[in-house]
């Protein structure tokens, strides 16, 4: 079983830098559509993970939570991470606060999309494949078929580790503090007294009230959220 939870562990971490790749992809194509290439020119609209790779958001952090627990250091929970914040110059957009929330927008909604596709994947394998119903509701339930062939059951374990991981990342990413996407929307739609005292919320606060006030919601958000793509998986 360890040896099962150490290739778990590898599919969470290259799914998470993927995800993470993809959102952040995602924000320059939509920046470069609007009018703004400073990303572009950065070699940012790629899923190459070299060029969004954060050392600490990509790496060292989640890798802390994913093979944490398997090293006996008693680190895990809510798997989630950031990468590189992608570079953009508003004033090259021609609505400001417009193009700059559909930016902001676009990284979210890339996590929303590869859910979907996770989910398309599953429910193909679940109607087309003799048995493949039974499959992938016991590895969404977190068990692991027996005499399941072993390519099948990666990629319906791939599946519902990509549902995990980009809703968390959805969810994460528009908490309304800084510097996560939701924070963006927020400040876009505060009067400009508000926008000042905002911006002075200092970084070390930041990341406490990610780490306590935002992952007591992204549970409160992310339970309900699986059981809906469960409810739908159940019922194919």
């Amino acid at each position: 079983m360890q040896s099962v939870a150490f290739i778990i562990a590898v599919f969470e971490f290259v799914l998470l830098i993927f995800s993470l790749s993809f959102h952040e992809c995602a924000h320059a194509w939509t920046a470069s559509r609007l009018g703004d290439q400073t990303a572009r020119l950065e070699g940012r609209v790629t899923l190459n993970p070299m060029y969004h790779v954060d050392p600490v958001g990509t790496l060292l952090f989640p890798a802390l939570m994913i093979f944490g627990p398997l090293l006996g250091l008693g680190v895990g929970g809510m798997l989630v991470g950031w990468a590189k914040p992608t570079p953009v110059i508003t004033r090259n957009f021609r609505k400001i606060v417009r193009d700059e929330n559909l930016v902001t927008l676009a990284g979210p909604v890339s996590n929303l999309l590869l859910v979907l596709v996770a989910f398309a994947v599953l429910a193909v394998i679940s109607v087309a494949i003799p048995g493949g119903h039974a499959i992938v509701l016991a590895a969404f339930g977190g068990g692991i078929g027996l005499g399941v062939p072993s390519g099948l059951q990666a990629v319906v374990l791939l599946g519902v580790l990509a549902i995990e991981i980009n809703l968390s990342l959805f969810f994460f990413n528009l908490l309304p503090v800084p510097p996560l996407d939701g924070s963006h929307l927020l400040r876009n739609s505060l009067p400009y007294n508000a926008v000042q005292a905002y911006d002075r919320i200092p970084i070390w606060a930041s990341y406490l009230l990610m780490i306590f006030v935002g992952g007591y919601i992204l549970r409160l958000l992310l339970g309900p959220a699986l059981a809906v793509v469960y409810f739908g998986l159940v019922h194919l």
